[in-house]
Formats: C-alpha cells, structure tokens, sequence
C-alpha cells in the first residue's frame, strides 16, 4: 500500500465491500508512501495514527501534491495544488517569526512535519486541539492563529505582570527596522500634522519609500519627516517601538533606477507609485517593553 498527501484512506466492511469510514490522509511517516498515516477522519475532523488493515484501500487524491511524485497517475495532466488557508499563512509566518523549522515547530506540538506541511500550504479546518498545540508551540494564542481581532488595534491584550520598559540604541534600533516593512510617515502639512503608513525599505541606513505625485507622503519632500516602526506581541504582552527623524529627499536618476531593481516589495496599497523618497536619519530612537 502506497499513499500521498491528500489521498483518501477508506475503510470497507469486509463482508459487503461498503464503505465503513473515509478520511485524508495528512500526514505520512515513510518517504515512499507506506503505512502508518495521519489521517483526518470525515465523520470526527479527528486526526489519528491509522495502521491500514487488510479492509483499507486508498483512494488517490484528485490532484497530486508533489506532481514529480505522481508515477502511478500515468496520463493524468497535473494542476497547480490549491492555495493554502489563511490559518496556515498565519502558522508559517508565526514559525518563521520564531526562526523555526517545520520539523521543529511539529516536534513541539507533538505532530508529523508533514501534517504540519499541509496546514500550511492546503485549505484545512484544524480540530481546537491541534490549534491549541500549535499555538503553543509558537507562543502565540489560538485566536491569533485563526485570526481573530485582525480588525482590532494592536494592543487591546493585558498588560504582563511585571514589565520592564528600556531604551534602545542605535545599532538595535537598526536591526529591527532592517530591511523593510510598514511604518508610519509623520509630517506637518498645510492642515495640520499626518500621519500616514507606508511600505519602506532600508537601505545603506537610509529610510527609502515608494509614492505617487501629489500625494501627502510626496510633500514629505523637503521638510523634516519622522517614520516611526513597532511590533506588539500580543501573546506574550511585549514589544518595540522605533522612531527614526530626518530631512526628506527626491531620489532621483541612477539612484532611483537602483531602488526599482532592488525594491523588496510592492507598496500594500498598490497603484502607480513612480517617486522614491528618502529620509536620512538624524536621530533615531527606539522603546522596547519586556517582561521579568
């Protein structure tokens, strides 16, 4: 008996040769397919370890999870696999958060890597139990992991019971802004002061973000400008908070076609975006709240 990912694993009667139980296999223990399996029963949404008796078969999924590995489909033209959930974006952005590797974040919650393979990049309704495990195993909340307050403002949670407030220097100010993220542009304009967020990159210590013409972040041009990073764990009721101040600057020629190239990611809000905009820091600052 030989099974992938996705494959459904039936259960038969042996005397009238109908289905007593089915579910998809999710999880498997040998690189060629053999039992045991993890599978997710239909019936529970339970996932369990199943040494398949002489009344099993499998029944091949519809489309194969590792196309390079589909052998015994001869004939069958592989699709792209589907797009995984939002729970698994969350639960692979969590470990790569922690630095951790599919192996030993499945080691923590006590699952098979490749169960934890296909959470991550298949549509799949998890039991409360495996969340519950592997939101411990990221230090994270359960609700955090399904989404939960994703339309709440960051740091509604408790307070920790002992915390501690401590100033950053420059050089970890730099390390947890580096690279790029999402910050908030501060500026005074003609109505008043704004505060915008805005996707930035880092570069040679210099603050660079991309804008269009006309907008309140290309009048940052010429005026002193403040960009602002945090992090809330919420979780764990910590977190940083960097704030860099200095003379906003039109990029422009070579130095602009460099930044094109070398843009790390497109701004969130998308749209034509020609202009880059600089902001050398003068002065840079930054908070972080630990616990005891």
């Amino acid at each position: 008996m030989r099974a992938q990912l996705g494959d459904e694993l039936v259960v038969e009667s042996p005397t009238t040769g109908s289905r007593l139980r089915a579910g998809e296999i999710v999880g498997l223990h040998h690189a060629d397919g053999s039992p045991p399996y993890d599978v997710r029963w239909s019936d529970t949404g339970q996932v369990t370890l199943v040494h398949p008796g002489p009344d099993a078969r499998i029944r091949p999924s519809k489309v194969p999870e590792n196309p390079s590995e589909s052998s015994g489909l001869h004939g069958r033209v592989p699709e792209p696999p589907p797009p995984g959930s939002d729970f698994g974006r969350r639960v692979a952005h969590e470990r790569q958060r922690l630095g951790l590797s599919r192996a030993e974040v499945a080691d923590r919650a006590g699952m098979a890597e490749n169960y934890l393979s296909y959470l991550e990049q298949r549509p799949a309704d998890p039991s409360s139990a495996t969340v519950l495990r592997l939101a411990a195993a990221l230090e994270t909340s359960p609700d955090a992991l399904r989404g939960a307050g994703t339309e709440r403002a960051p740091g509604a949670g408790r307070a920790a019971n002992r915390p501690r407030l401590h100033e950053l220097g420059p050089e970890e100010c730099r390390r947890l802004v580096s690279s790029h993220g999402v910050g908030r542009l501060a500026l005074s304009t003609a109505d008043g002061p704004q505060v915008l967020p805005v996707n930035y990159a880092l570069v040679d210590d210099t603050v660079v973000y991309r804008t269009a013409p006309g907008t309140v972040t290309a009048a940052a041009v010429g005026k002193l400008a403040a960009l602002q990073v945090d992090h809330v764990d919420e979780a764990m009721s910590r977190g940083w908070s960097v704030l860099m101040v200095g003379p906003a600057r039109l990029v422009t020629g070579p130095a602009a076609e460099e930044l094109d190239s070398r843009a790390p990611s497109l701004p969130w809000a998308g749209g034509d975006r020609p202009l880059w905009v600089s902001i050398g820091p003068l002065r840079i600052s930054g908070r972080r709240i630990d616990v005891e």
